[in-house]
């Protein structure tokens, strides 16, 4: 048995020998905050690198873009030129189907430019619902097969690896051709290059041999039956040829990797004040501890 006098002391023996371990306990859980928090200060870095260097590459591939558009515009507006001086309007027809050639491209990290173009060919089916789809590049494909996937007779895959050719429009024109429905208009929705930060969603016409025929001034160009359906094919690739937005891909992909990178800046930035926080909380903590532990010990 204990006396009373020496029961206090017990208990202030006990209480100093609980107080250490319970600080190793707290100094534990900051030491794994500061790992936690320099872990993702370093996966943050990396991110932002990766980004800036996406962003040097869309940049550089945007100059290219830009100057195959320019040279692209040319055969869309001759083929214009021809159809304004001919006066053709698309043709209407009760029963007919109108066909709606939706341009995106196979790769994402460009921001809502593909989203965009789904919505706005969502929006034109709304209106128009006795139409057909054919969608270039994946990810349109992807987003419109959910809501209109039994519009959809056809897709191509590997659009936007590179610069759009005119043989890769000629090669689509040609599949466009060889669907077995009697289309009474065939559009083609693509994003418009406004400039570098701005595109919209636009729809151009790509006229029918029908319609091609009917034009009240045709008969001045002077051109045989025979060769109507090759004129109307090779119209319809110069539209491709002309539409296909690439560059207002690769503008998109610029900006949102600009976004990106700055968004991991001003992360990195916040990161860094609470890894300096949380690391000086630890050093003070620590430093409390030598004092008290010190003064103790002159006391006792």
């Amino acid at each position: 048995m204990l006396s009373r006098a020496a029961r206090p002391a017990l208990r202030a023996g006990a209480a100093i020998s609980a107080r250490p371990a319970a600080l190793a306990v707290q100094n534990a859980a900051n030491y794994a905050t500061l790992r936690e928090i320099e872990g993702r200060l370093k996966s943050i870095r990396n991110i932002e690198k990766i980004t800036k260097t996406m962003k040097i590459v869309a940049s550089t591939k945007l100059t290219r873009a830009q100057r195959a558009m320019t040279e692209s515009r040319t055969y869309g507006q001759t083929s214009n030129t021809v159809f304004e001086e001919a006066e053709t309007k698309p043709t209407e027809g009760e029963n007919k189907k109108t066909l709606v050639i939706v341009c995106s491209s196979d790769k994402g990290l460009c921001g809502g430019i593909h989203s965009g173009m789904s919505r706005a060919t969502r929006k034109y089916m709304l209106e128009n619902p006795n139409t057909d789809l054919a969608v270039l590049g994946e990810k349109c494909k992807a987003q419109l097969g959910r809501s209109n996937g039994k519009n959809m007779k056809l897709s191509f895959a590997g659009i936007g690896k590179d610069v759009p050719t005119f043989a890769d429009a000629q090669a689509i024109a040609d599949q466009v051709v060889l669907l077995p429905e009697d289309y009474a208009s065939v559009k083609i929705m693509y994003n418009k290059f406004v400039n570098a930060q701005t595109y919209e969603a636009t729809v151009l016409e790509a006229y029918s041999e029908e319609a091609i025929m009917n034009s009240p001034n045709f008969s001045t160009f002077e051109i045989d039956d025979e060769v109507l359906a090759n004129l109307r094919e090779y119209s319809l690739a110069n539209s491709l040829f002309w539409a296909k937005g690439h560059a207002c891909e690769q503008s998109a992909r610029r900006n949102a990797m600009d976004n990106a990178s700055k968004n991991a800046g001003d992360m990195i930035n916040r990161f860094q004040i609470l890894f300096n926080r949380t690391r000086q909380a630890v050093i003070t903590g620590e430093l409390v501890e030598i004092i008290t532990g010190a003064a103790a010990s002159e006391e006792g």
